[in-house]
């Protein structure tokens, strides 16, 4: 097992106390810029291949979310956000990429120490995974001088994993560029086990936008509540098992007030065609409308509504056209590679996340997979009380040790 010593724990405490909870979140600027230059500095052995931020060009693309196209209207957005590449090695040698991220979601938990545990956010995901990395790499170098000269390794330490951004703004121009490897490995918790998917996801804003009413006549306008509730109840049946969440439903907070507008929020989890669940969905609210037009229309307070449910209803997609991430390219090398670092699998019964994997997909030549400590559920990412092992941490740093050792040799016989 490769060490991780008392000074990568304070390099992950020194990280985890810098808030990089994106603007997508917070509403605030984040010190990704702070955050990015310590974690070059504590790099031995790097070079620095890239260092800075997207440009508003990179937005310009089918697959970025609505909320970044808004944000990246202010320069500052993109600014503040920049990412980083580190490589070590030539440019033309078989390269391994491994990808991190530094920011985190909101409500900043400063770091702390309790035995063998490191709390905070950022701990697990992903900042933990991170500097473990770096032990890892330092590992392998140390036990076989040729990576870094005859195998190439990069590092990606970006920004816009989190918040909705699905990496659009971070590792997507960064994969587009070349930054990439025959083998490529994003830093998640997994467990220990190599994940060879990734989901994708699409959200649709489901809008009505019709006349309001007073409560002593409520029949002369469109009742939003009404229609948006009968059609989230209908979605949920007619996309049941296909990973669709009936999220967010909004129209008013006033006891005697009819409200014509409202929005109710769908989003789609998915593993391979990400059309075929949109269209699903498109079908889907236009029977809900059929059926609440049917259902209401001899109702009194709804009969406007019923009429005219088509008419007011619209479906805006925040998110579509996002690759998911199957398993497919490469997966024999992959697992040979696996095999011989002794990595276990992910369960192939279990279902996949999402995460900037799916940058990956369909890229020539690039296996790539999913891997780290901790679980994404049981060490709280995203919640209050975020933690990781210390002896998971370098758990994870062995693995990149014989992942990188491993890599090399089988690029080395060829």
């Amino acid at each position: 097992m490769a060490a991780f010593t008392e000074a990568d724990a304070a390099l992950l405490l020194r990280l985890i106390d810098l808030p990089t909870a994106g603007p997508l979140e917070t509403g605030e600027p984040a010190r990704l810029w702070e955050a990015l230059e310590l974690y070059a500095a504590a790099a031995g052995g790097f070079t620095v291949a890239h260092h800075g931020p997207a440009t508003r060009a990179d937005l310009d693309r089918p697959g970025v979310p609505a909320a970044v196209r808004e944000a990246a209207r202010d320069p500052a957005f993109l600014a503040a956000q920049p990412s980083l590449v580190l490589r070590m090695g030539p440019v033309d040698a078989p390269t391994v990429m491994f990808n991190v991220h530094l920011d985190t979601v909101a409500g900043h938990e400063p770091g702390r120490v309790d035995g063998a545990v490191i709390h905070g956010r950022g701990a697990v995901d992903a900042k933990g995974p991170a500097v473990a990395l770096l032990a890892g790499i330092r590992d392998a170098v140390s036990r076989e001088p040729a990576i870094g000269a005859e195998t190439t390794v990069l590092v990606q330490a970006v920004s816009g994993e989190e918040g909705g951004a699905m990496g659009t703004f971070g590792t997507r121009p960064l994969v587009e560029r070349g930054f990439h490897g025959a083998l490529n490995v994003f830093c998640e918790p997994t467990g220990l086990r190599y994940l060879p998917r990734a989901t994708a996801s699409a959200t649709a804003r489901i809008r009505v936008a019709g006349a309001g009413a007073v409560d002593d006549r409520p029949g002369d306008g469109h009742n939003a509540t009404v229609l948006l509730g009968f059609l989230a109840q209908h979605l949920a049946l007619e996309l049941a098992g296909e990973h669709a969440c009936v999220a967010g439903l909004h129209t008013g907070t006033r006891h005697n007030r009819v409200y014509g507008d409202g929005d109710l929020l769908v989003n789609l989890a998915y593993a391979d065609d990400g059309e075929r669940l949109t269209g699903a969905l498109d079908r889907a609210v236009a029977t809900g409308l059929a059926r609440f037009r049917e259902t209401f229309a001899a109702v009194p307070e709804l009969a406007r509504t019923a009429a005219d449910a088509a008419r007011v209803t619209t479906v805006d997609w925040l998110k579509r056209g996002l690759p998911a991430l199957t398993g497919g390219d490469g997966a024999g090398a992959l697992d040979e590679l696996m095999a011989a670092a002794g990595i276990p699998a992910w369960p192939a019964a279990d279902p996949a996340f999402t995460c900037d994997a799916i940058w990956l997909a369909g890229v020539p030549g690039a296996a790539t997979a999913v891997l780290g400590p901790g679980d994404l559920a049981a060490n709280h990412a995203h919640a209050d009380g975020e933690f990781v092992a210390l002896a998971d941490l370098a758990a994870f740093a062995g693995q990149v040790s014989r992942l990188l050792r491993a890599f090399h040799a089988r690029s080395a016989a060829r």
